[in-house]
């Protein structure tokens, strides 16, 4: 009986039951979170609403003008921008995963007098994509000028769902 209650008086005495490797696990969590919690406290104020691509910006632009909506664009995954020394949209869009569900949409900003030059810029981005393999919808419109490139899920016809609903219902075998 001895010998038990040493071994009883011993465990009593450490506090701690169990692996050393959960203490210093646990005490690096609280670490961590005291650490975050003052990051936090000290950072400056979140902006209130994050900011919206410039595709989202231009669409919530002309709703608010009550015009004629601009075409249905999906969430830009990737952006092109033509400027000197930019790799060929064609190089470009190699680089990119290939989808078939992408879009790709070439929006081409022109100032006043200038829309003439953006829409020959346009074009030839557009015959690039074709090279490549892809179709390009061609945006045209008033802004501060330049042309960018932007691939997205989204599509410019409505049977795209269709189309999918009925290959998937060709791919299923029936029973």
């Amino acid at each position: 009986m001895i010998a038990g209650s040493a071994l009883s008086a011993s465990s009593s005495l450490s506090g701690r039951s169990g692996s050393g490797w959960q203490y210093l696990l646990a005490d690096l969590s609280l670490i961590l979170f005291m650490v975050t919690a003052a990051a936090l406290a000290s950072a400056e104020d979140a902006p209130a609403k994050p900011a919206r691509p410039a595709v989202a910006a231009r669409q919530e632009a002309a709703s608010a003008k009550n015009s004629s909506p601009l075409s249905q664009q999906g969430e830009v995954l990737a952006l092109y921008r033509a400027a000197p020394g930019a790799p060929p949209l064609g190089q470009w869009l190699r680089d990119q995963s290939a989808d078939a569900r992408q879009q790709l949409t070439i929006v081409a900003q022109y100032r006043p007098g200038e829309q003439a030059r953006a829409m020959s810029q346009a074009a030839v981005l557009a015959q690039d994509a074709g090279q490549a393999g892809l179709r390009a919808r061609i945006v045209i419109e008033p802004g501060q000028g330049g042309t960018t490139a932007a691939l997205a899920f989204d599509s410019p016809d409505s049977q795209a769902s269709a189309t999918m609903a009925q290959t998937l219902q060709k791919a299923v075998p029936s029973n």
